[in-house]
């Protein structure tokens, strides 16, 4: 390639410096330099400020010609204010020229150009020249947007737990093919050849990379919000360690999508005494999830359930009986003396319409408190 230039030096100026801009990072792909080194030399070359953003991190790093971080502007997107395309949607022009200038004074991009990986748009990069862009500019940026893609395939998103929720959802989603899966797990950071991952459906006050932080401390974990249930991807998992307060189900670690449909059924069967659920422990009672729910409504103990549901204190005593399957120990769980608790089954008894001694009985209690709980959550 240098060779190339050479010869071609004496046809043309600007065919010359195209060329060199092009064996410049040639040399750096085959180098394997990661995004800030690709950064601090791509500033150097053009003697400007160059931004490299990943839609997958939503950071991005700016570095000044002499390879110091720039003085930080106003957004961390990138100046041309550009943001994650909507899931499925194919990739901008391969150039874009400056916005209309914003009231708030920031960093001017002379120019951006897209970064692509498998014809989908990953991030952006950009110059930050004072003046109108340099002849070369649209050259160097191209380039620079591939190697930046290389870069982002080879070593992922910078270290964080917050993901992008597009990625996240183009992985859990059962319609998306496997090389998109695969794609998307890459860039949020998962080795192909790694452990499988697992899918947690969470709802929880506490912010997710919190959450993500303790239940898979040295692991790679994103987590990302999704309508009303934040997600979690990791390729291990500690149900005991999970904060108080915080609802969980954990799919099993087959294809993520299948995970994530696991963990969403887990969910609907967690309670206050039991906020982390295993989809594995549940067996045959996820089948229950199946059932409509309007048949569920209309079952004569699911109903019953519901008229005990409006004295907190019976429902929480035919959980803690039908938990611990016997009076003294539902007596020990709820700090009772055993004939307060015997009392209080027996008017529960005669609502329900259930012998709760029995074992058929405790069955039906059982399967109709737990259908209760999943039209509730």
């Amino acid at each position: 390639m240098e060779a190339l230039a050479v010869r071609l030096s004496g046809l043309d100026p600007y065919v010359d410096g195209a060329m060199r801009i092009v064996a410049f990072y040639d040399t750096l792909m085959r180098r394997r330099v990661d995004l800030p080194a690709l950064a601090r030399a791509s500033a150097g070359l053009a003697e400007c400020v160059v931004g490299i953003r990943l839609h997958g991190t939503g950071r991005a790093i700016r570095i000044a010609p002499d390879g110091s971080q720039a003085p930080p502007s106003n957004s961390q997107a990138p100046p041309d204010g550009s943001q994650a395309p909507p899931r499925g949607s194919q990739a901008p022009p391969r150039k874009s020229q400056t916005p209309p200038p914003d009231p708030a004074p920031r960093a001017a991009a002379s120019t951006t150009t897209p970064i692509t990986l498998d014809e989908e748009e990953i991030g952006t990069v950009w110059l930050e020249r004072p003046g109108p862009p340099g002849p070369l500019d649209e050259v160097l940026l191209d380039r620079l947007a591939i190697a930046a893609a290389a870069a982002a395939e080879r070593y992922g998103p910078a270290r964080t737990t917050m993901a992008d929720p597009a990625l996240v959802e183009l992985v859990i989603s059962p319609d998306s093919d496997e090389a998109a899966r695969a794609r998307a797990l890459r860039l949020l950071g998962f080795a192909a050849a790694g452990p499988p991952v697992r899918a947690v459906a969470v709802r929880s006050e506490l912010p997710l990379d919190r959450i993500g932080g303790l239940v898979c401390p040295a692991r790679p974990v994103k987590a990302a919000p999704l309508g009303d249930v934040g997600v979690i991807l990791a390729t291990g998992v500690d149900p005991a360690r999970f904060p108080t307060g915080v609802r969980a189900g954990i799919g099993a670690a087959v294809s993520p999508d299948r995970s994530w449909r696991e963990a969403r059924t887990a969910l609907r069967f967690t309670t206050a005494r039991r906020p982390v659920v295993h989809h594995d422990e549940l067996g045959a009672v996820a089948l229950l999830a199946r059932i409509p729910e309007e048949a569920v409504r209309e079952n004569a103990d699911v109903t019953a359930i519901a008229r005990i549901a409006a004295t907190p204190g019976d429902l929480e005593t035919l959980d803690a009986y039908c938990t611990a399957g016997s009076l003294r120990q539902a007596a020990d769980v709820l700090h009772l003396h055993h004939s307060s608790v015997a009392r209080r089954l027996d008017q529960i008894a005669k609502t329900l319409g259930i012998e709760l001694t029995e074992p058929m009985g405790l069955t039906r209690a059982r399967l109709a408190l737990t259908a209760w709980h999943l039209i509730n959550n």
